[in-house]
């Protein structure tokens, strides 16, 4: 029995006293949701396989102590199907025994659902725009926007097996100054120059700007010959920018498009596929910008002052009011955050009824305006527009913490992460840790082989349960004679209690957007696992040890544990399964293999 299924029939129990005015003044209006009532694994497995404290919620209500509602709500559950024993305990908690036939109940159903076991539909009909990473152009992308792809795809997967449609974008920021700035960085390196003050450095921008020059000499053009003066306008005749040049213009529109190719093809190593790459400067290309203005114009919430427009955020709840058009007449940044969130609400194709967005610490102090815009418009803050702030990502090596700094050119990339621990590694790494705190990689544990490795321990219990399959198949082991009712020892209950929460792990995941609990659930269930493990066989195996021998205390139980009759090895071997089908599902969640074989 699952808590799920344990939860629609405490709430049945519930309907029925409070029909019969058996829960003081209680009526049936009054009982939760199945989907409400809170059903937990007790800290303490002598309490009971599962707990409720529904009758502490319902006491004031129903105008009765506590433990008297308790023990009324206990008194007809005790009755139902496969519940053992019911009892009341501390102020007023109900906890649970199932029998074994009703515990073990949970293989059964794994195995029938296979892939589909711990998917649902709360979240069917709605479409929901992850927006991740959007590293801007300006070379690879770093260890923190790595967390970001991590946490972002487990996320968006986790969602989709709660049935909603997620969108995965990715906003290439391609229009503004940071792009002026790596320009200009390029060119000072091709010409061996110190960067600019506020440039980008180091070794992977020598290399940009080689590989921009190599590129235009294969396309006939000598880049350096080019003027590095402002010449008024570029090849096709068109202005360039203030302070430009043709040079300059002509490695930025080398750079980006390389840069392009290159994140997406990171990103595609790394087991993330965008629905959507969405490119800053098309929002004023296609008018984007003047049609969001418009919206807000409409509702009064622009105005102009100092020869600026801006936007009227205090009037939904920011600190102050924002620039969206400086009074030189160039948009402010915060113009393309108002116009891309209002494109992703109303886009033809997939618009959005929740838009996600997943930003860096340093991104902290938007959320006030991002909100305020969302209100703008007659959104639901919170709701229709979500954000998520990551924090920091400590790379250690050799015990010592491995420096980063985009500008100054001492970066660690997605590139470098993979080589050095490979996809899998790197993957559950980052998204295991909850993204509001921040996170150290080990390079040295995530490389080795031993149960420390929290990706290893439980990879290897995949692993372990392929090769618990060939040994059974070669033993002659039959799953069709399983009885699964004499899965009643406390190491197989312990599994079998596991396997039965992760529907409600997956679900809570979606909707804490809490990725890492998935993590932590497999690292649970693994352990669990391992401990059956090396105490049950599934494969018999005639013992040698000295005091089953003997015949003294504890023999008996010895020799059902290493020994099994067929029955109990076929549902041993359906555990084994279930387990297995389970972790391939876990990992599968966070983009991670379910390896046969390590």
């Amino acid at each position: 029995m699952s808590p799920e299924e344990l939860a629609q029939e405490i709430n049945s129990v519930c309907q029925s006293l409070a029909e019969q005015v058996a829960l003081g003044a209680l009526t049936a209006e009054d009982i939760p949701a199945p989907e409400r009532v809170a059903v937990m694994r007790p800290k303490d497995r002598a309490h009971g396989d599962w707990s409720t404290n529904i009758a502490m919620q319902l006491a004031k209500r129903a105008g009765m102590k506590p433990r008297e509602l308790a023990q009324a709500i206990a008194s007809e559950l005790g009755s139902g199907h496969g519940i053992a024993s019911v009892e009341v305990a501390g102020p007023g908690f109900i906890n649970i025994t199932l029998d074994a036939a009703a515990s073990a109940a949970v293989v059964d159903t794994v195995l029938d659902e296979g892939v589909r076991y711990g998917t649902n539909d709360h979240l069917a009909g709605r479409t929901l725009n992850l927006e991740f990473v959007s590293a801007n152009p300006t070379g690879p992308i770093h260890i923190g926007g790595t967390r970001w792809a991590a946490v972002g795809d487990s996320l968006a997967r986790v969602l989709q097996a709660n049935g909603a449609k997620v969108v995965r974008e990715y906003y290439f920021n391609d229009h503004g100054e940071q792009i002026n700035r790596f320009a200009k960085s390029l060119v000072a390196a091709a010409h061996g120059e110190p960067a600019p003050a506020d440039g980008y450095k180091g070794a992977y921008i020598d290399e940009i700007a080689r590989r921009v020059i190599d590129q235009a000499k294969a396309d006939g053009v000598d880049i350096l010959g080019l003027p590095r003066v402002d010449s008024g306008s570029n090849d096709e005749g068109e202005p360039l920018g203030e302070g430009d040049s043709a040079q300059r213009e002509e490695f930025r529109k080398r750079a980006v498009p390389m840069m392009f190719a290159e994140i997406q093809e990171s990103m595609k190593d790394f087991r993330v596929d965008f629905d959507v790459w969405f490119h800053e400067n098309g929002l004023y290309e296609d008018g984007e910008v003047d049609r969001a203005f418009d919206v807000l114009r409409s509702k009064g919430d622009l105005f102009e002052k100092d020869g600026a427009t801006w936007f009227a955020s205090t009037k939904h709840g920011d600190d102050k009011d924002r620039v969206v058009i400086k009074s030189d007449g160039n948009y402010a940044y915060f113009a393309a955050d108002i116009a891309y969130y209002y494109n992703k609400r109303h886009r033809k194709q997939d618009p959005a009824d929740v838009a996600i967005y997943m930003l860096g610490a340093d991104h902290h102090g938007y959320i006030g305006r991002m909100m305020a815009m969302c209100a703008a418009f007659g959104d639901q803050p919170g709701e229709n527009m979500q954000i998520l702030i990551g924090q920091m990502v400590n790379v250690m090596k050799d015990g010592k913490p491995v420096r980063m700094s985009k500008r100054a050119g001492n970066v660690v990339t997605i590139d470098d992460l993979v080589q050095a621990v490979g996809v899998d590694a790197a993957r559950y790494s980052l998204a295991r840790t909850d993204y509001n705190q921040s996170v150290d990689i080990d390079l040295d544990l995530l490389a080795s082989h031993t149960n420390e490795n929290p990706v290893y321990y439980v990879q290897y219990a995949h692993a372990r349960s392929r090769n618990v399959d060939r040994n059974a198949a070669a033993a002659g082991v039959d799953a069709a004679l399983a009885d699964l009712g004499l899965l009643d020892s406390a190491a197989a209950e312990t599994v079998l209690a596991q396997l039965a929460l992760y529907p409600s792990v997956v679900q809570t995941a979606a909707d804490q957007r809490a990725p890492h609990r998935l993590a932590h659930y497999l690292e649970d269930l693994a352990g669990a696992y391992h401990r059956w493990y090396n105490l049950e066989r599934v494969v018999p195996m005639p013992l040698t040890d000295p005091e089953s021998r003997r015949g003294g205390e504890g023999a008996a139980e010895l020799e059902k544990a290493k020994n099994p009759e067929p029955a109990l090895a076929a549902a041993r071997l359906r555990l084994n399964d279930a387990v297995q089908q389970v972790i391939a599902n876990g990992l599968g969640l966070l983009g991670v293999d379910a390896p046969e074989k390590m």
